[in-house]
């Protein structure tokens, strides 16, 4: 969200400094390898507003997102997804690979795939979802052509890939969104027929409104991302996204947080609830933000907690306990 943009991280710039991602030292070829593609998982397909499987069965995702992989690559590793997987009961992880700061994608790409694969990889090895983030605050419509390209390449026919092709629209118009949308959309397409792609909206992907009155049309699989932080965006996002609903527009929440827009302040437990029985009336997916160890509240971990997963209780801030907790409820 909005404070990544306005602050700075010492700390982290320090970890990526010192830290890489797992696959430096384990080189991958240019497709996804066969030990990936064992745990492979039922497709997705989006019939009106519902993601389903190939059965026909509502599918209902329950995550965690790996905060800016450029900030924080020592999670970026196949033993931190395990743990997430099968300690707090993950179904779908997600990748967010920065784009625009300092260290992101545009200044080192090759770090950014790194880290991507190697949660990815990690990911279809354990047998959940796992979606591809161009976390980015930008349309850079050439950049992400060429990035999507390349994963679409390697994981071409994996159903646990999700493509996420803009994390958060700040500055653009949904006509410009979706201009760009569709460049990203056909150029994954012509290599990845039927993956979910899910497209971003205007301000932060609240505007899904704009989005409803407006879709894409011509591709299948597509689901349009809203993103909330439950003490700052209430009652009136939840009837927007309503409204949009309405329209016949697929929502998936491939970011959300039970704190303040900024990711810090305090969490509001009770509007996170409302949030969670919301997302459950209408079988809408989500991923929760963010494994990190910054000192703010949206950071799930201390940054005594190991790289590799294994957490203890005191590892954890409260803000993933909850996470944690409304996971494993689900996975029941």
């Amino acid at each position: 969200m909005k404070h990544l943009l306005s602050k700075t991280c010492i700390g982290c710039a320090l970890l990526v400094l010192l830290m890489g991602c797992a696959s430096k030292t384990e080189k991958k070829a240019d497709t996804a390898d066969d030990s990936a593609r064992k745990q492979e998982v039922p497709a997705l397909v989006v019939k009106g507003t519902q993601l389903m499987n190939e059965k026909g069965d509502t599918v209902v995702l329950h995550g965690v997102s790996y905060g800016w992989h450029q900030f924080w690559p020592r999670f970026y590793n196949a033993s931190s997804v395990a743990w997430l997987v099968k300690d707090w009961g993950a179904e779908v992880l997600r990748a967010s690979m920065g784009v625009e700061l300092e260290g992101a994608y545009i200044d080192d790409p090759q770090k950014g795939v790194e880290c991507v694969q190697a949660v990815v990889d990690a990911a279809i090895a354990n047998g959940v979802y796992v979606i591809i983030d161009w976390h980015s605050h930008g349309i850079r419509t050439e950049e992400a052509k060429g990035f999507f390209t390349q994963m679409a390449t390697r994981y071409k026919g994996v159903p646990n890939v999700i493509y996420e092709i803009f994390n958060e629209p700040v500055e653009d118009s949904w006509e410009q969104v979706k201009a760009y949308s569709e460049e990203v959309i056909k150029t994954i397409r012509a290599i990845e027929p039927d993956a979910l792609i899910l497209v971003g909206c205007p301000h932060w992907d609240q505007d899904i409104h704009l989005a409803a009155d407006s879709p894409i049309t011509g591709y299948k699989n597509l689901m349009y991302t809203l993103h909330f932080y439950a003490n700052t965006h209430g009652q009136w996002l939840r009837e927007r996204a309503d409204y949009a609903l309405g329209k016949g527009l697929p929502i998936f929440v491939s970011e959300c947080a039970g704190m303040e827009a900024s990711g810090d302040g305090p969490l509001n437990p009770e509007e996170w609830s409302l949030w969670v029985d919301w997302m459950r009336s209408h079988s809408i997916s989500w991923v929760a933000w963010s494994i990190s160890d910054k000192d703010e509240t949206c950071s799930m971990l201390y940054p005594k907690a190991s790289s590799e997963g294994n957490w203890k209780d005191d590892d954890v801030k409260e803000w993933g306990h909850m996470v944690r907790q409304e996971l494993k409820k689900v996975r029941r």
